[in-house]
């Protein structure tokens, strides 16, 4: 059965001064959510994940994908990208992650953008009102910390306890003034290797 949709919401922010100074390129996020039944609710212990999983996590991969490009304006437009569960208190953080973190759901956005890096991610349990936070990272370099960004907002009544927020983050920019450099700059400075950063 395909995801039982309560609703839909988008969040969509700009910003047009950071740190008193006016941005050269204002820096827009956007967050698609949807608010669901939990597949799972009301059976306990479930131990086979998979078949909601197929059932649930296409169509909505799919849906949050569109409702993104429809705001950015095209897949190439989206620089950073992230994704978020949030599952409501009568489920359990496996719930929140079984949905996201499947490439019958990512791998939509992935392609509509173009993107080679893995989608950052949180996936939480709280009640109604918790955070939702959607870390970003830039859709081609892992290391370029312009675009760690994270998208925070909250959805007053979601979840109820036998519901999952879903969301997918974009940004269009990064940070107004990034000014920290970038992994290989730390890398090229401690005398490190960037195919093996970890020295290991």
């Amino acid at each position: 059965m395909p995801a039982e949709i309560r609703r839909t919401l988008l969040h969509v922010e700009n910003t047009f001064v950071d740190g008193g100074k006016a941005a050269e390129h204002p820096l827009k996020l956007i967050a698609a959510m949807a608010v669901i039944k939990n597949p799972w609710a009301g059976q306990g212990y479930v131990e086979d994940l998979r078949p909601a999983i197929r059932d649930v996590a296409p169509g909505l991969g799919a849906a949050l994908t569109q409702m993104i490009i429809e705001v950015a304006g095209s897949g190439d437009a989206v620089e950073g990208y992230g994704k978020a569960s949030v599952v409501g208190l009568g489920g359990d953080v496996e719930h929140a992650s079984a949905l996201i973190h499947t490439l019958m759901f990512g791998n939509h956005y992935r392609e509509a953008v173009g993107a080679k890096t893995y989608l950052s991610f949180t996936n939480t349990r709280g009640p109604a009102n918790a955070p939702i936070m959607i870390p970003l990272m830039d859709k081609h370099d892992a290391g370029r910390r312009s675009h760690y960004l994270t998208i925070h907002t909250a959805i007053p009544d979601a979840p109820t306890a036998d519901e999952l927020v879903i969301a997918l983050g974009a940004s269009i920019g990064g940070r107004p003034h990034h000014r920290i450099g970038d992994r290989y700059q730390d890398l090229k400075e401690m005398g490190g290797d960037v195919d093996n950063p970890a020295g290991v």
